[in-house]
């Protein structure tokens, strides 16, 4: 951590819990508001950090969400544990979903998750194996 960095938020994800699903960025979302940061960016940030959010949820085995704050830009890093990405290339195409019908039917998995999180980044990095996957979305303030 540098040293413009000021403070982590944490939040467990538990996979398939679609009921709390959302309410880790949601959180954050809120947080951001009462901080004062521009609504670009907390757009950018809600978008970013819901897609990580669910992605834990219905493809993996759970995870965190992290929110690390510093004084020129917000990192949402996640985290979670297996199975992994077979392949990331193919995963960052539109429309690329490994979803089960049954989240497609909770509307869920039409394969923008990764692309969105790539689109709304000023930088995306992301790291993937069987033991699972780590993503590191960083937005400039």
């Amino acid at each position: 951590m540098t040293e413009s960095f000021l403070k982590r938020y944490s939040f467990d994800i538990v996979a398939n819990d679609f009921i709390a699903a959302g309410k880790g960025s949601s959180t954050i979302k809120n947080l951001l508001k009462s901080m004062g940061i521009e609504a670009n960016i907390i757009r950018k940030i809600a978008i970013t950090s819901y897609e990580a959010e669910i992605n834990i949820v219905i493809h993996s085995y759970g995870g965190q969400l992290h929110c690390d704050l510093y004084e020129d830009k917000i990192v949402i890093v996640s985290q979670d544990t297996g199975p992994g990405i077979k392949d990331v290339e193919l995963a960052l195409t539109e429309g690329y979903s490994t979803a089960t019908e049954s989240v497609r039917e909770l509307g869920f998995g039409a394969g923008m998750g990764l692309p969105n999180m790539m689109k709304y980044s000023d930088d995306f990095e992301i790291t993937s194996s069987s033991d699972g996957t780590v993503i590191k979305i960083t937005i400039l303030l």
